[in-house]
């Protein structure tokens, strides 16, 4: 059979409920700590290869996840436009904002690709130390969630500097959706390039949105970039995440270059069964928190969502990223627990 997860995102169920999880390279493991140490900066991690591929595969090492996630940043885009980026250690991201449309015209696309490719080369190692069974994960963040970043300068609460630029600057705005759709999809395609073999497009903040706006800055945009994706390469599956907004998730399923939909944790799992799973392979839910407290309350957990949805396709993750407290135990129950449930009901 085909890698597990390449054959769900296909829709079919013939097979095991493939298992990754969002974040899973990071702080919750005590290799990751050490490297991330080695190398200084954050920023710095995500542009060294060696290191970068390291952390991709250090969970697949530990775990046998059935899939790898390039380890990097949504923000490297921005950076690789030119924007200064940096991350403070206990706080996290920072950006020089964008003040205003001047600030938007010294944007550099001409110079992007060539700053991004140590990302390019660490997706290339990492796929040349993956079996034949563990599939290579490659992302981005969707335009509006790296919208609100780079005008704000940091994350903030309800994005509200990003929501009040497009209400008041409408046409700036809009320049700068465009300018990240189209790096998006020279990025992804790089990614591709260099052996990337499914692509996740996070938007992380769209649920800060009123449905119109969403339907603006979210989903045409998560539209263009697929169309253009699978138009090169149609072979590549797709994942969608809108992270806040379960009642966009139908409306992201019926985008036709779109092959699996993120579900977060506020989703219901009855209607999404009913309304996005008939559609399109669904990924998710269960919560990072869960997976932090274990016991009984994990089980139940990772019990619902194989019992609601595991008799469709189904890739089974978190709601969110894993959680840099949760115990490497948990993680471990987690993926036997996903493996006997395909051992007992799907007899693989």
């Amino acid at each position: 059979m085909k890698k597990p997860l390449l054959h769900a995102l296909q829709g079919h169920t013939d097979g095991p409920v493939p298992i990754w999880l969002m974040r899973q390279a990071g702080r919750y493991l005590p290799e990751y700590r050490k490297l991330r140490e080695q190398a200084g900066d954050f920023l710095n991690l995500c542009y060294s290869p060696d290191l970068a591929a390291e952390v991709t595969l250090q969970p697949i090492k530990r775990f046998g996840f059935d899939a790898a996630i390039l380890f990097s940043d949504i923000l490297v885009v921005p950076d690789g436009l030119g924007q200064k980026v940096w991350f403070v250690v206990g706080e996290g991201p920072r950006l020089e904002p964008l003040g205003d449309g001047k600030a938007l015209a010294k944007l550099d696309p001409g110079k992007m690709m060539s700053k991004l490719t140590p990302v390019f080369e660490t997706v290339s190692r990492v796929k040349s130390e993956l079996d034949d069974k563990t599939a290579l994960v490659g992302f981005c963040g969707a335009p509006w969630t790296v919208a609100t970043y780079m005008i704000a300068g940091a994350g903030t609460k309800e994005q509200a500097p990003a929501r009040l630029w497009a209400y008041k600057n409408r046409d700036d705005f809009s320049t700068l959706i465009d300018l990240l759709v189209e790096s998006s999809i020279l990025y992804l395609k790089g990614q591709i390039k260099a052996g990337a073999e499914v692509l996740q497009i996070f938007d992380s903040w769209a649920g800060s949105l009123t449905e119109g706006e969403r339907q603006a800055w979210c989903l045409t945009p998560i539209e263009r970039i697929t169309q253009a994706i699978k138009a090169d390469h149609p072979d590549i599956p797709i994942i969608g995440f809108l992270r806040g907004a379960p009642g966009a998730n139908v409306k992201l399923a019926g985008i036709n270059a779109i092959d699996g939909v993120g579900i977060d944790t506020a989703c219901d799992l009855e209607q999404t069964r009913r309304e996005v799973q008939t559609l399109k392979t669904v990924q998710g839910n269960l919560d990072p928190i869960a997976l932090l407290a274990g016991g009984a309350s994990l089980d139940a957990g990772i019990d619902l969502v194989l019992e609601k949805l595991g008799g469709g396709p189904l890739v089974f993750n978190l709601g969110h990223g894993i959680l840099p407290d949760t115990p490497i135990g948990h993680v471990t129950h987690l993926v036997e627990r996903v493996r006997a449930y395909s051992k007992e009901n799907r007899g693989v």
